[in-house]
This record gives structure tokens, sequence and C-alpha cells, in this order.
């Protein structure tokens, strides 16, 4: 069943006294659940809160029947009464703090109470309770108890809208965030994307996927001899040099560290030439590169998975385990090679 939920509270400066907080939610406003298994009491509750200016009013006799009340429309405010049958109102502030945690809102609840002793109302607050009230309620206690207890919700879901907004601004921001700040080609989630979107079209045309995976040889080296800022300019050489070797349709990425990415698409399997995996070597090792402390020799490693677009079709981890396996064994062969 679909639910609909109240508009949360909402509090605003008013212009006509700046600096004062003015609430939006009225009496009116605020959507209550009365749960009580005797009748004479759930007349007494509802004429009283009715006459304090609470008009949004439902009446239960028992909680099973407030909890579907609830998925139809979110209630600020739940009274129930703690002993009734089949399932009190502990039982049920169990149920309401479970679906609230689900939801994410907040219900606030009170119990209406003969009980006495420390003990009980200790266990009840442990439990989730907001409050309490004495049976027989006293009219002017009672509808000041649920203001209190509706300000209390009001605010909680105002916490929690806005850690939700916070939540889902940070999840697009991570999803707009694709490239890598430091050297501005992309990232690894663009380039699993990519490489899942590359699977499935060289799965359904016929065509081929090169995937290299490149490490820079000894980088841990430059940074501890050298300094982190000159790593730095290390792997921004190394971004350029591959860049300006790969046709500009392949995808570069840097997949942390000094590890790298390189996704080459074909139309047609065949066309892919292992001379451009050659290629690319040399064109990291034909020179030093320049750094702030002088020219530095580099070389780098190299692991190639290639899918032809036969048969089944590789997941992308398999596909990157692939190439990372092939790097390590060309890093076991000696380094500054290709494993294909």
């Amino acid at each position: 069943m679909e639910l609909a939920y109240a508009r949360l509270n909402r509090k605003r400066y008013s212009p006509q006294s700046p600096g004062k907080i003015k609430p939006l939610m009225s009496n009116k406003d605020v959507s209550i659940v009365i749960v009580d298994d005797m009748q004479f009491s759930r007349v007494v509750v509802q004429a009283a809160l009715k006459k304090a200016g609470f008009s949004n009013i439902r009446v239960t006799s028992c909680a099973k029947d407030a909890l579907k009340t609830m998925e139809e429309e979110h209630a600020d405010v739940v009274l129930a009464d703690w002993v009734m049958p089949e399932m009190d109102g502990l039982e049920l502030t169990d149920i309401i703090r479970q679906r609230d945690e689900e939801l994410g809102v907040y219900t606030a609840v009170i119990l209406f109470t003969a009980q006495e002793g420390i003990e009980p109302l200790v266990e009840a607050f442990n439990r989730g309770v907001d409050d309490y009230i004495v049976k027989p309620p006293n009219p002017h206690e009672l509808a000041a108890r649920v203001n209190a207890s509706a300000r209390i919700a009001a605010l909680q879901n105002d916490l929690l809208e806005t850690s939700q907004q916070l939540e889902d601004t940070v999840k697009h921001l991570e999803e707009m965030t694709l490239t890598d700040p430091l050297t501005g080609v992309g990232n690894r989630r663009l380039l699993t994307r990519q490489l899942e979107y590359h699977l499935l079209d060289a799965s359904a045309r016929r065509g081929g996927v090169c995937f290299l995976m490149l490490d820079i040889d000894h980088f841990k080296n430059i940074n501890d001899t050298h300094g982190h800022d000159v790593g730095d300019e290390i792997l921004i050489g190394f971004t350029r040099r591959i860049r300006r070797t790969v046709r500009p349709t392949d995808l570069v990425a840097r997949m942390g560290g000094e590890e790298f990415g390189v996704i080459m698409h074909y139309t047609r399997a065949e066309n892919f030439k292992p001379s451009t995996l050659d290629r690319l070597l040399s064109s990291i090792n034909q020179r030093p590169f320049k750094t702030s402390v002088g020219d530095l020799k580099v070389t780098a490693s190299v692991g190639v998975c290639f899918y032809q677009g036969e048969g089944e079709q590789p997941s992308v981890l398999n596909l990157i385990k692939c190439a990372d396996e092939k790097l390590y064994e060309a890093k076991a062969n000696g380094r500054n090679q290709i494993a294909y």
C-alpha cells in the first residue's frame, strides 16, 4: 500500500519579528492516532484534544488497526494505552520504531498508564516511548504534552529529511565525479562503467575489447627518494604519454596509485594489432621524464586481456582480474614488458 505522509513541520523567520522563529504547524495540522481498547477512554481523549484545537485525529481500538491506519497516513503523535489485549503499548512502540527506521521518519509516542514505580517507566523510555500520561488525563496537561511531542517529532523529521538530502547530494556528487583530479583522466568508476558498455557492445556486434592495465615500475622508490610531489609529476607525465600514444577514442583512466587502465574498443576484433601495445611501451620508455629534481628514467609493466566478441561475455570484474593477473606476470618476468 502506498504510503502517504503528512507534510513535515517547517520553521521560518517572521518578517514581523526578525530573529524569531515562527512555527508553521498549528494544532489542526498535527496528525494524531489514539489507540485504546476502552471506548470511554477513547471518547474522553478525543473530545479533550478537539477542544484544544486538534482536528486531524484518528481513533482505533487496537494496535493492529492503529498500524494499518498509519500505513495509510503518517502520524505525528500516537497516544496509546499501555495495557491492551493482543499487543500492548510497548510492543506497539517497538513496531513503530522499526517502521520509522525503515521509512526514515519519526513518530512521537505517548503512553497512557496506571503503572506505578520507576522501573516500568525506565523500561518504557528505553523502548522508545517519548512521554507518558497517568490515567485519567487532565485535559490541559494532555494538550500540552501532545503539543510538546508534536514539536519533537517535527524537529526529528526535519533532521531526518536534511540528512537524507545530504546523502542524496553526496551520492549525486560521487556519481558526477568521474575524473581523477591529479591527472585529469577518468577514474576507476568511469572505467568500469565504460568497460561494461564496451563489453555489451562487442558481444552484440562481434567487436573486440582490449583492456590494458599499466603499472609504473618501482614507483614507491620514486616517492621515497624524491617525495610525493615529484611522484605526482611522474604520474602527470606518464598520463600524457599514454594519451598521446593511444587513439582519441580509447579511454585512459587512473585506477589508483600508479596503476592505470586503457580501454581499446574495435568494431571488428581483427582490426586489433598487437604492435599497438609495443608502441605504447616504447612511448613510455623513449626518454626520461622531466621533473623538478631533474630527468628520471621510468619504465612500466603492462597486462593485457582481449575479448573478441565471441563466446560467453566476461564480466567487468573478470576482465579486470584477467588483466591484473597478466600485469603481475609481467612484473614477475622482470618488469618493463607486456604480458598478453
